[in-house]
């Protein structure tokens, strides 16, 4: 007699599997670039998620207020910057490091929210724990994105246009979650998420002249990672986290979390080759444990992550 699974497991395998998307994206949005330019491939990947969304929650959608209009316009500005940094970066650099500078979200956001006006309502204010974390994914960084032999004086100087930018995208990112902290108890979850989406939309296609020229050459790489990115690491990631997180206690949901990068070197290593010298490693290896030291120590109230 077969046994069903119970809420909480099958939140766990569900969460697992979205992460796990999350971390394929890297690769396969550094592959698509090839045949689109990076602003372009953004527009069209969140204009195909906004479809979704809007498909998905068009019941809500039809009592739309201002204060929804308002709050999905701010988070989805800083949404949309995260994306623009982060794909621009990833064209300049490897997938593995940008999975791993992208997961430092969870070091700036309660960095961030250790200044009293950033800080969501009712969210307590950062452990010390929090700079230990963060001295660790610094160092992590610096390892990470500098070539070996680099001296201190050019330490700074030596980090790649490519991990500066997805450095950008990281903090961003940042800037979404404490966006999304105080706006997302005034407006309704399916709101939220489609105004946001729509927002980062509208933004990407008045930017996309930033990057000159757009080029598109359609192919089934490309389709497979609009396909994947829009539909799965967007609208159904945010649908199925937000139910997961329910039944599943925010200390796993860390630990699931910091998989992301983890999953993203896995699959740069077997599909695009990619390799991690020694010190990047190293540098890969203290950014995990700085992400997990602040994720799981740092706030006894851990707060929302989306999809990044």
């Amino acid at each position: 007699m077969a046994h069903r699974l119970s809420p909480s497991t099958l939140a766990h395998i569900l969460l697992l599997a979205v992460v796990a998307v999350w971390g394929v994206t890297f690769v396969l949005v550094k592959d698509a670039l090839q045949d689109a330019s990076p602003l372009l491939f953004n527009l069209l990947r969140m204009t195909l998620a906004f479809i979704a969304l809007a498909i998905i929650n068009y019941r809500q959608l039809r009592h739309i207020t201002r204060a929804s209009l308002i709050s999905g316009g701010v988070v989805g500005l800083f949404l949309a910057a995260g994306y623009q940094f982060q794909t621009a970066g990833l064209a300049r650099t490897t997938a593995a490091k940008s999975a791993f500078i992208t997961g430092l979200v969870v070091v700036f956001v309660p960095l961030f929210a250790a200044i009293p006006i950033l800080r969501p309502p009712n969210a307590h204010a950062p452990r010390w724990t929090t700079a230990v974390g963060a001295l660790l994914a610094f160092i992590g960084l610096l390892l990470l994105t500098t070539p070996a032999g680099t001296s201190w004086q050019n330490l700074f100087i030596s980090i790649g246009p490519g991990d500066l930018l997805t450095l950008a995208c990281a903090v961003a990112f940042a800037g979404h979650l404490l966006a999304l902290a105080h706006t997302s108890h005034r407006v309704p979850t399916g709101q939220l998420a489609t105004l946001q989406i729509g927002a980062a939309a509208l933004i990407m296609a008045i930017t996309l002249p930033m990057e000159g020229k757009p080029h598109l050459t359609v192919t089934s790489r490309l389709l497979i990672a609009l396909a994947v990115t829009s539909l799965l690491a967007t609208a159904a990631a945010f649908t199925i986290q937000s139910w997961a997180q329910q039944h599943i206690p925010p200390t796993h949901t860390a630990i699931l979390l910091t998989l992301e990068p983890v999953f993203a070197t896995l699959t740069s290593i077997l599909v695009l080759h990619e390799r991690l010298g020694r010190r990047s490693l190293c540098g890969a290896v203290l950014i995990l444990a700085g992400i997990a030291f602040t994720e799981l120590l740092s706030s006894p109230e851990p707060l929302p992550v989306h999809p990044v």
